[in-house]
């Protein structure tokens, strides 16, 4: 997720020293927390500072989890402070790679767009299209930009409409269809004298604003903290007066599907699952001065782990294993009666 919010009302360098100061005392955590410190140097001008980020990961003897994501938002970063070759050497080595997270290819595509590198980020929007969604049925929720951003740059080309325009279609949930909102002649109106054209436009822009505000809000969801068995035995042996929070395992994986059900029935979006360690868990009840044996520390816990990147969407995609770690199907474990 990148910070979208406005240099007058954040302190971008602050936040970014305060996120690389989180990152020295959660190691495992670097990667998330420094990529977001890069953004918010971004977002205080200081493009090289934020390069420096992404080349201190790159270089790090700790394998990364999304090496090609760093390496796309270097180049989108690299493109705007005039470092055009390095970028576009990034950008072609990304696509030779071809990988399977989209996240790479909207950054790398939306830096061509924003260039007027329009048939360039058609092609690599459409590479990824093929790449990842060819086999599947129901696009997962992450590649929906893809469809969506080839969707505005073949608007903007003028080409006509094909399947995977149409499928982008289905999935848009803004009540402005994407045909308007990706309509070039929009530009045209933001200069315009006429009252009701103008008021058009701002009830466009506020839909689009909606539709991103929500995609920007999904890495932070609500979360429901989850406690492998081992895990549990330890917590509850150190700890036995969290039994009462947990009178088994069993009946702890209920309460989580249960819970997010309810949430979910109830309106709540962007629901995910945390996993806790008690090694972890000890350590953030001493950094809040309390004792671990406090259950009201729990769902803090819960929160902070979100908080960090480390939650994990649900209800999972379908085909997925469940989130308890039973390694069976989420249709044929937890999630048997969520339909």
């Amino acid at each position: 997720m990148r910070p979208d919010t406005s240099a007058e009302h954040v302190d971008h360098n602050a936040e970014a020293a305060r996120l690389e100061r989180t990152a020295g005392l959660y190691p495992e955590d670097a990667e998330h927390l420094l990529v977001q410190a890069a953004a918010h140097l971004e977002l205080a001008g200081d493009r090289p500072g934020a390069t420096a980020l992404y080349d201190r990961l790159l270089s790090s003897s700790t394998p990364l989890e999304h090496p090609h994501l760093v390496r796309a938002l270097k180049a989108s970063n690299l493109w705007e402070y005039g470092h055009e070759a390095e970028a576009r050497a990034i950008i072609d080595g990304i696509r030779a790679a071809s990988p399977r997270d989209p996240a790479p290819w909207v950054i790398v595509a939306e830096a061509l767009e924003s260039h007027d590198e329009l048939e360039a980020a058609q092609e690599t929007f459409t590479q990824a299209a093929q790449l990842l969604l060819t086999e599947t049925s129901e696009p997962p929720y992450a590649t929906h930009p893809l469809l969506f951003g080839r969707h505005r740059v073949r608007r903007m080309l003028g080409a006509a409409h094909d399947d995977w325009d149409a499928l982008a279609d289905t999935l848009h949930s803004s009540p402005v269809s994407l045909d308007e909102l990706h309509d070039p002649k929009r530009v045209w109106s933001l200069g315009s004298d006429n009252p009701a054209e103008l008021q058009a436009e701002i009830s466009r822009l506020r839909a689009e604003l909606g539709t991103f505000r929500e995609a920007l809000s999904r890495p932070f969801p609500v979360a429901i903290l989850h406690w492998p068995t081992t895990e549990l035995t330890e917590l509850l042996t150190a700890y036995p007066t969290l039994t009462s929070e947990y009178p088994s395992h069993e009946e702890h994986l209920a309460t989580i599907e249960a819970s997010l059900r309810e949430l979910a029935t109830s309106g709540t979006p962007n629901l995910g699952i945390v996993t806790g360690t008690v090694p972890s868990y000890e350590a953030f009840a001493a950094s809040e001065a309390s004792s671990p044996s406090d259950a009201t520390l729990l769902p803090q816990y819960a929160t902070t782990l979100a908080a960090r990147g480390l939650a994990v969407a649900w209800p999972p995609q379908r085909g997925v294993e469940c989130w308890c770690g039973s390694e069976r199907g989420y249709g044929e474990c937890h999630g048997t009666t969520a339909d």
